[in-house]
């Protein structure tokens, strides 16, 4: 798989990781909601908070260095706001996690099984709209924010992994039964379009990217600064 990887581009090798890794969340998250309806919710939510939580945890370390680890089509946008990759690559990392969740629902569905939607995110309808959109808007800022924080003091190193997919597992723990805490519209849109369960997807398509840019706008100023410090030191 490395030699493989070192033979392409280095766009080529981003779109191929981001749609492995996406594949590995998407897996992860949508087949463990899956494997919880199957046993008639016995696992329960520490279940599904754990399984994407781990999963994103280790494609962190397996892909970050090559892709910086996105996996979500919100944290791209993110990235794109504060500097880190180029606009014009967003559309190499968007087609690769679309991709990589599209063929993680199928697998999903073909060889896991088809219940519950194939895990789609759905949210608490009994809650007022508001609340429901600020919940998801919330979840994907404090993703965003761990994100940043991991890139501007580690540089996905370290304890990055665990930190990003610690969030992911907390936010789903704690506030899935509210806005079902997708955080990723590539995670939401791939198991509602194979499944045709898309009522709920017009949340994960808004509320998501704006938490991200809220905090990608946020702290857009102290990340450049961090990179042309770095890029200075590198020709020093």
């Amino acid at each position: 798989m490395l030699k493989i990887l070192d033979s392409l581009s280095s766009d080529q090798r981003k779109f191929v990781t981001e749609v492995i890794g996406t594949f590995i969340v998407v897996v992860f998250a949508t087949a463990s909601v899956v494997i919880n309806a199957k046993v008639n919710g016995v696992l329960g939510v520490p279940f599904i908070a754990f399984a994407p939580s781990a999963a994103v945890a280790i494609c962190v370390y397996l892909f970050g260095k090559v892709s910086m680890a996105h996996f979500n089509p919100a944290v791209t946008v993110g990235y794109i706001i504060t500097g880190h990759i180029r606009r014009n690559q967003i559309w190499h990392y968007f087609a690769a996690e679309i991709v990589g969740a599209l063929l993680a629902s199928l697998f999903v569905k073909y060889v896991i099984g088809n219940e519950a939607h194939l895990g789609a995110n759905g949210f608490n309808h009994s809650y007022p709209i508001p609340i429901v959109f600020g919940v998801e808007v919330l979840a994907s800022a404090l993703l965003m924010l761990v994100i940043l924080i991991v890139v501007y003091t580690k540089g996905l190193r370290g304890f990055s992994g665990i930190a990003i997919g610690g969030i992911v597992g907390l936010n789903i723990f704690f506030l899935s039964f509210i806005s079902g805490a997708s955080m990723n519209p590539a995670r939401s849109l791939a198991p509602a379009l194979v499944s045709g369960s898309v009522n709920d997807l017009w949340l994960y398509w808004s509320a998501t990217f704006i938490g991200t840019m809220i905090i990608a706008f946020a702290l857009r100023k102290r990340m450049i600064e961090k990179m042309k410090e770095e890029e200075n030191n590198i020709k020093v």
